[in-house]
């Protein structure tokens, strides 16, 4: 799986575009900066969005590909991001952070319930979650995210696993997705915005 995404990222100069999500966006936009934990990030467009606005960001992914280019495109910016070569296993919550967002994080369950619940011990008192996903009914299109249903969301999944936050917004929507070569068309995502109270 990681020679998989070395590859992909070493072969495109930009898998998902240089430009942020549109969700994380309206949320970084629109709060005070603090801290804030961007897992399995990629190339760096969200984290160098935030910085770019005054958030001291902790990134990580297993991509070293992934991550050079980041910290190259950062550069460029002029803005500093702290990124680390992590696997999303070995992902342990050593720090609190004012928001923590999960772009496109697709995992096994095993995996993810686990995960979910360090990102959770991450979170400061009133601290925000925000997950932007591939929804189920992705699968009857072609715009991007895997072809296994198991990786993919639901709403009641994603609010049994955080369960314990205070959901300020869960929906499933069709967008049109324009984000890179590799998120690209008509798409079912679902979007979650919770804070721990």
């Amino acid at each position: 799986m990681q020679q998989f995404w070395d590859q992909r990222y070493a072969e495109n100069d930009t898998v998902y575009g240089s430009e942020p999500n549109e969700f994380f966006k309206q949320f970084i936009d629109s709060h005070k900066p603090g801290n804030i934990l961007l897992p399995a990030e990629g190339e760096g467009r969200n984290a160098i969005y935030a910085a770019k606005k005054g958030w001291v960001v902790d990134a990580f992914d297993f991509s070293e590909v992934a991550r050079e280019k980041a910290l190259f495109n950062a550069k460029g910016e002029h803005v500093s991001i702290h990124y680390e070569l992590k696997k999303i296993e070995s992902f342990k919550a050593e720090k609190l952070y004012d928001a923590a967002a999960l772009i496109y994080v697709h995992l096994e369950p095993s995996v993810r319930k686990k995960f979910h619940q360090e990102v959770l011990k991450s979170l400061k008192p009133g601290g925000y979650l925000l997950v932007e996903a591939f929804a189920k009914e992705q699968l009857q299109y072609n715009s991007g995210g895997p072809k296994n249903a198991t990786q993919l969301y639901d709403a009641p999944t994603i609010c049994s696993d955080f369960s314990s936050l205070h959901v300020r917004n869960c929906e499933q929507k069709d967008v049109e997705l324009k984000e890179g070569e590799f998120h690209k068309g008509k798409a079912a995502v679902l979007r979650l915005k919770a804070q721990r109270i």
